[in-house]
């Protein structure tokens, strides 16, 4: 799945957020933290880690891609 931005990037969590893959930011910091989201194919445990068109992170068998919004 792409999820498109119009800024320079978006933070781990609200990308989470916006892309479906939770409910709420408590659901995003929690699964975060736990070490169950992978960005770009590493366990990442920090909720701000800035993610750039280019960038993927992966929670719950699903791939995520950020894309820069045309």
């Amino acid at each position: 799945m792409e999820i498109n931005i119009s800024t320079e990037y978006i933070k781990l969590d609200s990308a989470m957020k916006l892309a479906g893959a939770v409910m709420m930011g408590s659901d995003a910091k929690y699964v975060i933290q736990s070490g169950e989201v992978k960005v770009n194919g590493e366990v990442e445990t920090r909720r701000g880690r800035k993610l750039r068109p280019g960038d993927s992170f992966s929670f719950d068998g699903r791939e995520y891609t950020v894309k820069a919004e045309s």
